[in-house]
């Protein structure tokens, strides 16, 4: 997709340069694309986002758009909310999750306004990206902040699902342990050697250029969510059933200090965060509803009904994880080994994980590599080494072309992920801390600030007073989160 804008103003009409573009699977090929939307004058002309892309004639309506949402947000952070509910017990495990949900509601509620400029029903402008709407409602030095934040948020991401993929792969090995020697046995297998390889993976599919427009990975990384996501649940739901006993307190998880449990209880909130990653999407989603009714308004009830039955599935996932384990609840609950049989089930849930997360990491980690390439692209356009490419034909794998600019960078990326991953392969604590960093800027501020233009909202009227209240209240619990996940990091890599 393209990398350059036609950003300036009248007298000045120079590129804007690449960080201040969608980041959603942005794209590195040369394929042709269709016009672009007017913007607000005096703005870049962003590239297109990977849905955008895909749907370029606008078809959809409140239940494709339900769909895509869904798929979005259910992933591997489900995997942590049974150890969520058991750090926060069965009070305020549950209020937490819908407080949440209700904050990512209001979040999208807020942005789906955004989508079109300048009126939200009306306007004849339409952001293809959040970074679009973010650069056309309040400038180019937001854009690049928050673009900026995408982009470490992406690495983050790739950091996780390392962690994630290895920690998968070592349970399989386990689980064929236990079942072949016994569930006492001595299996215990580090995680190091299948970080190498998921690493040494990725080393490869990152050389693919156009890998991200392979439309079945979608659609394969959808099933593999949904498939391991509902074998957790039926697991927890089945253990409950045969146990006839549903543990876990009101407190939640016994500490013995009052500031361990407050560290604890931060990271299940980091970790909650990390599991509604919705908002980044929210307006390429929004590009694919046919209109009228107004996209917004089409946007607000699927939002209301995804998040509704996400959080519902959320609370059912920790809650029966919870109510099976207590305090004994796995930080991933598939791979802590509450579960031994049937082992063969474990295992391809197990193997579901890896399977999306190959594909996920790609997902996540295409974007960044379209933002670096094509500053480099701005950089040096005459530049040879930067811009050349060359065929290259390996035995039984389709011809592909070959970037040294591009093969130094995606090696090193995928190395320097790997490298972190393995000295820092705490899955609890890396969520917990990706998912606060991310969750009040992307979600909270950027949507708050976005709306206070569109709408006019002068400042210290009642509306402005009660979103800055909103918006700061987020901030601090976000904040919270955040620091907690970062000591549990530390504590786990010291003790």
């Amino acid at each position: 997709m393209t990398g350059e804008g036609r950003g300036g103003d009248d007298d000045d009409n120079q590129a804007t340069t690449p960080l201040i573009q969608s980041t959603v699977a942005a794209s590195s090929s040369d394929e042709p694309l269709p016009p672009d939307p007017p913007l607000k004058k005096g703005t870049g002309n962003l590239a297109y986002s990977h849905l955008a892309h895909l749907f370029e004639k606008a078809t959809g309506n409140v239940w494709t758009a339900v769909a895509h949402i869904i798929t979005g947000v259910i992933g591997s952070g489900v995997l942590s909310l049974a150890w969520c509910m058991a750090q926060l017990g069965w009070i305020a495990g549950p209020l937490a999750m819908l407080f949440f949900a209700f904050i990512t509601l209001l979040s999208t509620f807020l942005l789906s306004n955004c989508y079109r400029y300048p009126d939200p029903e009306y306007g004849p402008a339409r952001n293809r990206s959040y970074l679009e709407a973010v650069q056309v409602n309040l400038g180019e030095r937001s854009a690049w902040l928050c673009g900026l934040v995408v982009q470490i948020s992406l690495y983050g991401i790739a950091i996780a699902y390392t962690i994630t993929s290895a920690i998968s792969m070592r349970a399989i090995q386990k689980s064929n342990c236990f079942h072949e020697y016994g569930h006492e046995a001595a299996c215990d297998f580090g995680d190091t050697y299948y970080m190498l390889i998921f690493g040494a993976v990725q080393i490869v599919m990152s050389q693919i250029p156009d890998f991200h427009n392979m439309e079945w990975l979608s659609v394969v990384a959808a099933v593999m969510s949904f498939t391991y996501s509902f074998i957790g649940f039926g697991l927890g739901f089945a253990k409950v059933v045969g146990d006839g006993v549903v543990k876990g307190s009101i407190a939640g998880i016994a500490t013995s200090t009052a500031a361990q449990k407050m560290w604890l209880v931060s990271q299940a909130l980091g970790d909650i965060a990390f599991a509604y990653p919705y908002s980044i999407i929210l307006i390429e989603i929004q590009d694919t509803l046919t209109s009228p009714p107004p996209e917004n308004e089409t946007m607000k009830k699927a939002s209301t009904v995804a998040i509704s039955i996400t959080t519902f599935f959320f609370l059912c996932c920790g809650g029966f994880g919870y109510a099976a384990f207590g305090d004994s609840t796995p930080g991933n609950l598939l791979t802590g080994f509450g579960f031994y049989e049937p082992y063969w089930l474990i295992d391809f849930a197990n193997a579901c994980i890896v399977l999306h997360l190959v594909g996920g990491y790609q997902v996540y980690s295409q974007p960044v590599f379209a933002v670096v390439e094509k500053w480099f692209t701005w950089k040096y356009p005459n530049s040879g080494f930067v811009n050349d490419e060359y065929t290259l034909k390996l035995p039984l794998l389709p011809t592909f072309r070959i970037n040294l600019p591009r093969l130094c960078f995606r090696t090193t990326y995928v190395v320097s992920t790997t490298v972190i991953a393995m000295i820092f392969p705490y899955f609890n604590q890396v969520l917990g801390v990706i998912g606060a960093m991310n969750f009040w800027p992307l979600s909270i501020y950027f949507p708050v600030e976005m709306y206070f233009v569109q709408r006019k909202i002068g400042a210290w009227t009642t509306k402005w007073v009660l979103l800055r209240i909103f918006s700061i209240f987020c901030m601090l619990v976000t904040t919270f989160a955040l620091i907690g996940s970062i000591e549990g990091l530390i504590t786990a890599k010291l003790s």
